[in-house]
């Protein structure tokens, strides 16, 4: 599910960029607004990292190999990595140029009316493809916050498109406001403050996504819910407890778990198969992404020293 409902974000979010800077470009030849070139700018590196989501997903589905064992699940993390990047850089560090510059040397806007009537129909097709990547997370967050999930999630493409979403709504409000102010007032100061607004939230956002995928990318475990989960399940005659678990995340939708676990002595060979066979079907009944599964037997030396 999550790798289906993250591609249908990632395609209606790419047709909505496309189309949203192609109109901007439009409206700064016309208007020679700072903030609708910033807005563009944003809208083309939003554009780009729609395909380089894409082509991460189409990267991570590669078969193993003996020289890469466990696959290449983590190549999401890495061009989700690289997304947040050129959000900084193509996005955040190019809007607050433009902005000190426009607020330096303020240039008055023309024909504002174009712009303005291009931001509302941006904002109509950003609030459709933010409805689409908050209508597809809704089916894997769970009860958990939306920030929460953001945290959370070992599924990359959502959390960034539903923040490149967030931001893009919000520069567009931040653009009409400098648009806006520029024309109530007659000062085109207000054009470039709304472009350094813009460069700013951006700045934000990609830290934000730097900060998770760089955990995501050194691996991270299984979230606290699943592995109480996991350590429930495997808790079952003979299974006495778990001695030591440890998971790892190969990519979103493959979990890592190695665990030894105290037997009841005396088992058979037979036996003892059976109930790491038993035990691990438990487990992958509830948490399907458990797909890598190594249990170790072992006797409980607390009890039996």
């Amino acid at each position: 599910m999550s790798a289906s409902g993250g591609t249908k974000a990632i395609m209606a979010a790419l047709a909505a960029n496309a189309g949203i800077a192609l109109a901007k470009f439009a409206g700064f030849l016309f208007t020679g607004s700072s903030s609708m070139l910033a807005e563009s700018v944003h809208s083309l590196a939003d554009t780009s990292n729609q395909g380089l989501l894409l082509l991460g997903q189409k990267q991570s589905r590669r078969r193993a190999t003996p020289e890469h064992p466990f696959g290449f699940g983590r190549e999401r993390y890495f061009y989700s990595f690289i997304v947040a990047l050129m959000l900084f850089t193509l996005g955040s560090a190019f809007a607050v140029y433009e902005g000190i510059e426009k607020v330096l040397h303020p240039e008055p806007l023309r024909t504002p009316l174009v712009a303005v009537i291009i931001l509302v129909v941006a904002i109509s097709l950003e609030g459709y493809s933010f409805v689409t990547a908050m209508r597809e997370s809704k089916k894997i967050k769970g009860s958990v916050s939306w920030w929460g999930f953001i945290r959370q999630s070992r599924t990359p493409e959502l959390p960034v498109v539903l923040l490149e979403d967030s931001g893009a709504l919000l520069g567009l409000a931040f653009a009409l406001a400098g648009v806006g102010l520029s024309v109530l007032t007659g000062n085109p100061v207000w054009d470039g403050i709304g472009t350094l607004a813009i460069g700013v939230l951006l700045g934000v956002i990609a830290i934000i996504l730097i900060v998770e995928m760089k955990s995501l990318l050194i691996g991270e475990g299984a979230t606290e819910t699943e592995l109480r989960t996991i350590v429930a399940e495997l808790v079952s005659s003979p299974v006495q407890r778990v001695i030591h678990i440890r998971t790892l995340y190969l990519g979103p939708d493959e979990l890592l778990v190695a665990a030894k676990l105290a037997l009841t002595p005396k088992l058979t060979a037979g036996e003892v198969a059976r109930a790491i066979d038993e035990a691990e079907a438990r487990v992958r009944a509830k948490v399907p992404s458990a797909r890598l599964i190594y249990l170790e037997p072992d006797l409980d030396r607390e009890l039996t020293s």
